[in-house]
């Protein structure tokens, strides 16, 4: 993080300064929202969150080094002293206004390009991909894990200092105005929409919703900026008409034919391990074969847009080729495969879930399962679906059976629709499970696990399966009765 005073914190955010002797100034350099990640000279944003409370972990982030908070009220030492604290109604809008002139003073300073990164899924990848690319190019910060709201993104800004050249922020939303917003605090050069899927599909109120929305990144761009855009998906397709931006394409049809640059992927298809391989081709009319370490013919989006990015920011094809072959997940619970000592091999894809990742994860795990004693996929509800959740789960279970995937346990209260549209598909037997629990889903595991099985987790993340994954890929017991939780230094509950 860049250096600012208290006082200048303050003035950015109307804040009022309490506990702080203003003949000594008070110079933060870091910033955490997770008092265990506070550090000598850090400011500590104590917000509200929605399990717990921020200003209750004030004196903790101290003891850690932290010399300033950027709370909401003011929170008092044992003796009454208040500790030195920037007081602001709002601790995330404030955090947005430092993440804010904190990209404002890079790009005046120096070099930085910022590349805004949304879509229904593959954000995450295609994020690390990007870093991967361009970190030997010059310095680049990228998210970690997947910080991609109005908490996340500042976070990713404060971890650029002086010498950043490449800034990649990755945008998530839930409602109309989210990517607006955050557009307004990094100011992106480029934006880049992988597709439009029914992620979050309740909450907006529908699709066309949600492709205005993931839209809101290309209009934030200004004529000198650089739209990145998936031909393949038709509501992105239709986005170039929203921004003045000069335009890149990428694409896996030779049928597209565009004016503007275009990135394309050719006979794309799998190795016998499930890994994506094609043909790169830029619009220099150079080629070169990649075949990538991640799992999965879907990726082939990501990759595409990843090198669409690299390209665009003058990064030659030699070095985006030979990155893309050796850059592998780098992010948890992203079709991350464990292939145990006894046989059994597991993918561990329960981060995220929507309908468009979880057909393309069943299709992996129905491709790699061809050649294994059986193939498992242990799915739990994709949540934030609405009105369309039990539509969704039910024809997600037709399309287990459609896939000849042997085994199907469907964890969970809510994933009864997939269970009854798997047996309505034509299921019988033992075929398809519904359990109730995470508990009840590992005792079946353990039971019926046998070498040469390979077993897909798929959920959204509030339903813990990914921590199953865990535990199954480890062959370990959850010993302390499912009480595990991913830690969340942004405060907030896990996304689905």
């Amino acid at each position: 993080m860049i250096e600012f005073s208290a006082a200048e914190i303050a003035a950015l955010t109307g804040g009022v300064l309490v506990g702080v002797d203003r003949r000594r100034p008070i110079i933060v350099t870091s910033a955490a929202v997770d008092s265990r990640e506070s550090g000598p000279g850090g400011l500590f944003i104590a917000k509200p969150g929605a399990e717990s409370d921020g200003h209750l972990f004030v004196g903790a982030a101290f003891d850690r080094g932290a010399v300033l908070a950027l709370a909401e009220r003011q929170v008092d030492r044992e003796d009454g002293r208040a500790f030195p604290a920037v007081v602001v109604p709002d601790a995330v809008l404030a955090m947005g206004t430092l993440a804010a002139e904190t990209v404002r003073r890079l790009r005046a300073a120096g070099d930085l390009t910022v590349i805004g990164v949304t879509g229904s899924a593959g954000k995450t990848t295609t994020k690390d991909l990007l870093a991967g690319i361009l970190g030997p190019v010059g310095p680049t910060v990228a998210p970690r894990g997947s910080y991609n709201g109005e908490v996340g993104v500042p976070l990713t800004v404060f971890e650029a200092g002086w010498d950043t050249r490449y800034l990649v922020i990755e945008m998530g939303a839930t409602k109309p105005g989210n990517i607006t917003y955050l557009a307004e605090l990094v100011r992106p050069d480029i934006g880049v929409v992988l597709g439009v899927g029914s992620a979050h599909v309740g909450e907006f109120g529908g699709v066309e919703n949600i492709a205005r929305t993931k839209g809101e990144l290309f209009e934030a761009l200004g004529a000198s900026g650089t739209a990145i855009i998936n031909a393949d998906d038709e509501r992105v397709l239709a986005m170039q008409d929203r921004t003045s931006a000069r335009r890149f394409f990428f694409s896996s049809s030779d049928d597209f034919r565009s004016d503007d640059a275009v990135v394309l992927a050719r006979n794309g298809t799998t190795t016998s391990e499930g890994h994506p391989s094609f043909t790169l081709v830029f619009p220099d009319g150079s080629e070169h074969d990649v075949v990538s370490p991640l799992l999965g013919l879907h990726h082939i989006v990501n990759l595409l847009a990843a090198a669409t990015v690299a390209y665009a920011v003058g990064c030659t094809p030699d070095h985006i080729a030979a990155s893309l072959r050796v850059l592998a997940a780098a992010s948890r619970w992203r079709m991350e495969r464990t292939d145990r000592a006894d046989g059994v091999s597991v993918i561990n894809d329960a981060y995220n879930a929507n309908p468009e990742s979880m057909r393309a994860a069943l299709r992996t795990l129905a491709e790699l399962g061809r050649n294994r004693r059986r193939s498992w996929a242990v799915l739990g509800e994709m949540l934030e679906l609405g009105e369309r959740s039990i539509e969704e789960h039910d024809l997600l279970g037709r399309v287990v059976v459609r896939l000849n995937i042997s085994k199907l346990i469907c964890v969970g209260p809510n994933t009864r629709a997939l269970f009854n549209g798997a047996v309505l598909e034509g299921s019988w037997g033992s075929e398809a499970v519904h359990v109730d629990d995470v508990e009840a889903a590992e005792r079946l595991l353990r039971a019926e696990l046998e070498p040469g099985d390979i077993v897909l987790f798929k959920s959204s993340n509030g339903a813990g399966l990914r921590f199953l994954g865990d535990r199954i890929a480890a062959g370990t017991q959850n010993a302390t009765g499912d009480a595990e939780r991913e830690p969340d230094p942004s405060g907030k509950a896990p996304k689905p």
